[in-house]
């Protein structure tokens, strides 16, 4: 009986290297939790296009939004752990939603296998084209005597553009009301119409507009400047030191996925990371690039703890209530 369980357990185990070596063998997709046009969807786009390139396999973009990212999360989470499906999550997906919600729909420390940084998305600060500020020290004036009636906007409830805007507020004394939509886009939209009044909005989404000047932007909201909006201030260098909402991205795998599988796609992730073309189009983007020393899958399942320890206390403080 012994013998017999340990040549199945060798025989499993073959065969599980074998796959793993063979990975992929037919296009994997990349869930995308948050709606078509946000900042992570463009940034899953441009990872994945020279990604599929590396693999030498499809990879399909599947953009999946709800419930600030845990729509999308959850179906990783839950899927099988043979490599073929992973998310593209970031600090709202797996840190903040994990104090933020009373029943998160999974476990970000337990329910995936992390494989590795890929970006970090400056939010910034745009208001409505029509309002009267021009600086965050004019913006916290204004938003403090309306505070009866401003309206900020974001990409959902628990979303990392939510939660950044929760954070300024908090900083700044205000108590204004969040208005959430089903995606960045929608947000944008009644934003340039005037029809809420700012949002914390993921870079590279709302470039475009920026540059229309089809809405205002007031400040970076991390240490340092964007190389995308380079003339544009931080909220550290306007009088809010040490802020920092920086939202990170990772690429997390269902939890029991073969770690040489793991192994392969961090590789895949370095090598799409190095290309030059990619490294100029992020710049281009605002992206943050992230350094090789914050690239491992080790150093992914540090980060996340003390991402949710980190965020855990900010929501506390903010004063925001688990959903």
């Amino acid at each position: 009986m012994y013998k017999f369980a340990v040549a199945s357990f060798l025989v499993f185990s073959a065969m599980g290297s074998a796959t793993a070596q063979d990975w992929p063998q037919r296009p994997v997709t990349m869930i995308v939790p948050f709606a078509a046009g946000s900042g992570t969807d463009i940034l899953g786009r441009i990872i994945g296009s020279r990604l599929s390139e590396v693999l030498g396999q499809q990879v399909v973009i599947e953009d999946m939004g709800g419930a600030g990212g845990m729509n999308g999360s959850s179906r990783t989470a839950k899927a099988a752990p043979d490599g073929y499906t992973f998310v593209l999550g970031n600090v709202g997906t797996h840190a903040q939603n994990q104090t933020l919600y009373k029943s998160p729909l999974y476990s970000a420390m337990t329910d995936f296998e992390p494989v590795g940084l890929v970006a970090d998305l400056p939010p910034v600060l745009i208001t409505r084209p029509d309002m009267p500020a021009n600086n965050l020290k004019e913006f916290a004036a204004y938003a403090k005597l309306q505070q009866d009636k401003i309206r900020y906007g974001s990409a959902g409830t628990g979303s990392a553009a939510q939660l950044g805007c929760a954070l300024l507020n908090s900083d700044l004394g205000l108590t204004s009301t969040h208005v959430p939509y089903r995606g960045a886009a929608p947000a944008m939209q009644d934003l340039i119409a005037s029809r809420i009044d700012y949002q914390c909005a993921l870079l590279p989404a709302p470039l475009s507009q920026i540059a229309a000047k089809q809405v205002k932007a007031i400040a970076i909201l991390t240490k340092a400047r964007s190389p995308a909006l380079a003339d544009l201030p931080t909220a550290d260098e306007q009088g809010m030191a040490g802020f920092d909402a920086s939202a990170w991205h990772a690429v997390f795998l269902p939890k029991n996925t073969p770690q040489a599988i793991v192994k392969k796609l961090n590789e895949a992730l370095a090598v799409t990371l190095d290309t030059p073309a990619i490294r100029t189009r992020m710049l281009e983007l605002g992206v943050v690039e992230i350094t090789p020393d914050r690239r491992s899958s080790d150093y992914l399942a540090k980060f996340v703890a003390s991402e949710i320890k980190k965020w855990g206390t900010i929501i506390e403080k903010s004063g925001l209530t688990p959903m």
